[in-house]
C-alpha cells in the first residue's frame, strides 16, 4: 500500500497568499512524513477518470513563495453530488484534502466529505479560505 498522503486543492479565483499557504501544507506535511499531492483543475479535474495532479516536494515548496498567481492551476467549477468518486482517494491512499479558496470551495469539500463517509473512504478536511 502507498505512503499516506495528503493532497492539496484551490478552486475559484487566485486570491493573495495562495502559494504561501501551498507551500506551508506542502513541508509541513512532508516533515510529518507524508505524500503531499497538488492537484491541478480544482474540482473540474479531481474526479476524472485519472486526475491531474503532482506529487510536491521541498525544492517545489520553496520556488513557489516569491511567485505570484497559484503554483497549482485552479477551476471555477462546482461539481454536482452525481459527480463525485471516491477513486483518488483510495488509489493515492489521500488521508486529508486541503482546500484553498471561498465560500464554494468550502461548501463543496463539506458535502465531499459527507459523500466520502458514507462510502466508508475516511477523509479529513482542511478549509484555507481565500484573502480577497
Amino acid at each position: 500500500m502507498k505512503k499516506d498522503a495528503i493532497a492539496i486543492l484551490c478552486a475559484g479565483g487566485p486570491a493573495p497568499g495562495i502559494n504561501t499557504v501551498i507551500g506551508s501544507v506542502t513541508k509541513v506535511f512532508l516533515n510529518a512524513g507524508y505524500r503531499v499531492l497538488g492537484i491541478h483543475g480544482g474540482y473540474k479535474t479531481l474526479f476524472k477518470e485519472e486526475t491531474k495532479f503532482d506529487e510536491l516536494d521541498f525544492e517545489f515548496a520553496d520556488a513557489i513563495f516569491t511567485r505570484g498567481g497559484s503554483a497549482l492551476q485552479m477551476s471555477r467549477h462546482k461539481p454536482a453530488n452525481e459527480e463525485f468518486r471516491t477513486d483518488f482517494f483510495v488509489k493515492n491512499n489521500v488521508k486529508l484534502l486541503v482546500t484553498i479558496g471561498g465560500d464554494d470551495t468550502a461548501s463543496t469539500a463539506n458535502r465531499l466529505a459527507k459523500y466520502l463517509a458514507t462510502n466508508n473512504v475516511k477523509v479529513s478536511n482542511i478549509h484555507v479560505p481565500e484573502n480577497n
